[in-house]
């Protein structure tokens, strides 16, 4: 399949320019108006941007039409899971195969979605660590629970697509399977644009969605694949793991108002109740009074000490007395990503921890954030700091494209989602199952 935009004075005309050049058989995937920039837009008029796509079989027969035809097997994605074999089975050999016209090329029933989700999902959970194994299939994996996970994506098949079962007796479909698979690609597209991923991600997963896009296949292999592809983009979550180094130091870092100080209280009761690890808080947030006060009545309920430090001199004396704690937990100032002094004094006190210490940083962000605010809160963070992903407040949001923009615009990994203020219920380690299963339309 081949994904490409299109430009005109007016939709219809960009709409023209994708049909003139990929025939008749293209899709419009997406249109958007582009307003004009700068002094001079009040006198300029907007223009339209148009995603369309065409599967390769359609372009060949616009351009050059011919009983035979000849297609190149697709190098196999990398995928956490086997995939069936989409090679044609009555040829063995590599390299070209041609294929008349009257005779499409035979491809072996894909496995059903169930079975696929299912092989990706004990695949992945047996990937990780014993110990963050554990605690993951602990907070959010079941295999008694498979059915519940994709049943909204088995139902978004059956509500968008029609079925040959569904049509009134004696009507004919009117597409060939492909063109079924093409709506259903567009159908996805827009899916993933309300969910507000950024277009340019949703292309990238088009595009390699593109190398499973071949003649008889299901929309059930397809939307497995998507699902593999979105899966492999999220990458493993990195929740705090304990090491025999002690203590562990753990800064949380972010703009105000994301719930830094509730997510701290949140792990450390985690930790320290359900865990049993002697855990201590730090504070270095002396800017707001009621943080501290926040933070201090969480380490009262958890009867564990809470200490504020003024320096980086302070922390490090702190430190040296904490070796019999398992994990120092330490929040530091929220304030906003264009505060340069603000952001160097944090810097300094992550930065003089001395490295008999093992530390990490978490960037706390919140899931009701735009995105525009987000890719400038990326961009002074990633400069100074190297830091894991939190994301905060996911129940007051539909929309969690962000988190994938995120994820692949800094490259950085997700540990934990929370999603109420309930402490220590409302948090996990981030769900990747259950976020792409959201971001294809499920629930």
């Amino acid at each position: 399949m081949t994904i490409k935009k299109f430009q005109g004075k007016t939709e219809e005309e960009a709409t023209a320019k994708a049909i003139g050049e990929l025939g008749t058989g293209a899709v419009i995937m997406n249109v958007k108006e582009i307003k004009p920039k700068g002094l001079l837009r009040f006198f300029k008029e907007s223009s339209f941007e148009v995603t369309a796509a065409v599967e390769e079989a359609e372009i060949m027969k616009t351009v050059a039409p011919s009983p035979v035809r000849t297609v190149t097997p697709a190098p196999a994605a990398p995928a956490p899971a086997p995939t069936p074999s989409l090679a044609p089975t009555a040829t063995t050999t590599t390299g070209n195969i041609n294929v008349t016209a009257d005779e499409p090329i035979s491809i072996p029933k894909p496995e059903s979605v169930k079975e696929v989700f299912a092989s990706v999902e004990n695949t992945w959970v047996s990937s990780m660590p014993q110990g963050q194994r554990e605690e993951y299939k602990k907070d959010n994996y079941a295999e008694n629970n498979l059915e519940e996970k994709i049943e909204s994506l088995q139902s978004l098949l059956e509500k968008k697509l029609v079925q040959p079962s569904e049509m009134q007796k004696g009507e004919l479909p009117k597409e060939a399977p492909m063109d079924e698979n093409l709506k259903f690609i567009k159908m996805i597209y827009g899916i993933l644009l309300e969910n507000e991923v950024d277009e340019k991600y949703v292309n990238q997963i088009m595009d390699e969605v593109e190398k499973v896009m071949k003649s008889g296949i299901s929309v059930d292999y397809i939307l497995s694949s998507i699902y593999q592809k979105m899966i492999l983009k999220f990458g493993q979550p990195q929740p705090i793991m304990l090491t025999e180094r002690k203590p562990k130091v753990v800064f949380f870092i972010g703009p105000t108002g994301v719930g830094k100080t509730t997510t701290i209280a949140k792990i450390a009761s985690r930790f320290k109740v359900e865990k049993g690890k002697k855990v201590a808080l730090y504070t270095a947030d002396t800017y707001r009074i009621a943080a501290a006060e926040q933070l201090r009545t969480y380490a009262n309920i958890l009867n564990t000490p809470l200490d504020i430090v003024y320096s980086s001199k302070e922390l490090n004396e702190e430190l040296a007395n904490a070796g019999e704690f398992d994990l120092v937990l330490i929040d530091t100032a929220g304030f906003s990503h264009k505060n340069e002094e603000q952001r160097n004094e944090t810097k300094e006190l992550i930065d003089q921890v001395p490295e008999e210490y093992e530390k990490e940083v978490y960037l706390v962000l919140s899931a009701t954030t735009k995105y525009k605010d987000l890719l400038e809160i990326a961009d002074i963070y990633k400069d100074n700091f190297k830091f894991k992903l939190i994301f905060t407040k996911l129940d007051e949001t539909s929309c969690l494209g962000n988190i994938l923009n995120m994820k692949l615009y800094t490259g950085a990994d997700l540990s934990y989602t929370t999603y109420g203020q309930n402490v220590p219920e409302d948090i996990e380690i981030f769900n990747t199952q259950s976020i792409v299963k959201l971001l294809l339309g499920g629930k």
